[in-house]
């Protein structure tokens, strides 16, 4: 799994669904809430521009809340929210009326506990706290400042203590029961993946089965039986073997029409090699569909001697190459990344002869093998 998947899987808020519709509700229903507070105590207000400010900055945190993905919340978005509380108390405090005429007019303050308090949950406690204690001074500095005493501005502020206390213990809680839900996920996720990993496998191995089955099974079946074989049975054998060769060696070049042409073109006397080293595993399906057809053509049209057509490894400028050598002379196509013949030699280059003999000395060391 990347890490991105990883950091995505771990994310605290689709556990408690932070990210549901419900929560965007519950959002929207909190700054409803906050701006009727708004309105509906700005009586003796000196300004209200401030306490619009202050709304916008109670929005944006808890907006921030469900949006910023994270676990814990990133460190620059943690500071953000911890400023919240002072910014938004000290707007709304600095144009109140001494005394405050409602309660309502410092509604901020429990505006900015409940922000605080999900921050514990999306694992910055320690913000929380810091944002609860700077709010806390800037209502005592208010007070102060406004002649009622630093006590007035403690016992506004200090109740406000009790739900981010009682949030930290739910996130003392809920966390570590987070991280083993994750880890009981992840494991789910690592063993589902590995049991569809071996399911394939077996039903790879089904299908090559049948088809060697299918393939193999009547000419096995004629020589357990001890049936001579002719010369059209000979011929049928040794097609056979490179058939399934080159489903081995080559398969990305196992496609019906190619198939069929290398089996006639063997059919003719003339020899097939295909090779595979990987560079068409991520190409388009026109890419391949394209080369595969080029490569029927060339071994229906070749004439004698031999045809190699190796797909190249990957991150090469030439994709492909197809080399027919013949009594003539030797002629090698090269097919480009998008599937079209780019260049044509008389003359193979020393790579594309290594690699050919490479295959011949294996193909020997497994037909002797198979005789012995």
């Amino acid at each position: 799994m990347s890490p991105e998947r990883l950091r995505g899987a771990r994310d605290v808020r689709a556990l408690i669904g932070m990210t549901s519709p419900a929560a965007k509700a519950m959002v929207a229903f909190y700054a409803a809430a906050c701006a009727l507070l708004a309105v509906a105590s700005r009586d003796g207000v000196s300004a209200f521009w401030p306490i619009c400010v202050a709304l916008v900055v109670c929005v944006l945190g808890a907006v921030a809340l469900i949006r910023v993905p994270g676990d814990p919340v990133p460190l620059r978005y943690s500071i953000a929210l911890a400023a919240t509380g002072p910014i938004a108390c000290g707007l709304v405090l600095g144009v109140l009326p001494v005394p405050i005429s409602s309660p309502l007019q410092i509604w901020p303050l429990g505006a900015i506990t409940a922000i605080y308090a999900f921050m514990g949950v999306r694992g910055r406690t320690d913000f929380a706290w810091l944002g609860m204690l700077a709010t806390i001074a800037t209502c005592v500095v208010w007070a102060t400042l406004t002649g009622q005493g630093p006590a007035y501005g403690l016992a506004m502020s200090i109740i406000n203590v009790a739900p981010l206390l009682m949030s930290t213990l739910f996130a003392f809680t809920i966390r570590p029961a987070a991280r083993n839900i994750f880890a009981l996920r992840e494991q789910t996720t690592r063993r589902a993946a590995a049991e569809a990993a071996d399911s394939a496998i077996l039903e790879e191995r089904d299908r090559q089965l049948r088809r060697l089955d299918e393939l193999a099974r009547p000419i096995l079946e004629r020589i357990a039986a001890g049936e001579p074989l002719d010369e059209q049975d000979r011929l049928a054998c040794r097609l056979l073997e490179a058939h399934l060769r080159d489903g081995v060696r080559a398969p990305i070049l196992v496609d019906p029409a190619v198939v069929a042409a290398a089996r006639a073109t063997r059919a003719r006397g003339i020899e097939v090699v295909l090779l595979d080293d990987g560079g068409m595993d991520a190409v388009q399906p026109t890419v391949r569909r394209r080369f595969l057809d080029s490569v029927a053509d060339a071994l229906n049209g070749s004439e004698g001697g031999k045809v190699t057509v190796r797909v190249l490894p990957p991150g090469r400028a030439v994709m492909a190459t197809v080399l027919c050598s013949s009594p003539r002379g030797d002629h090698r196509t090269e097919f480009g990344p998008d599937g079209h013949a780019v260049t044509h030699s008389d003359r193979p280059d020393q790579d594309h002869r290594a690699a050919v003999q490479q295959e011949g000395d294996r193909t020997e060391g497994d037909r002797a093998a198979s005789r012995a």
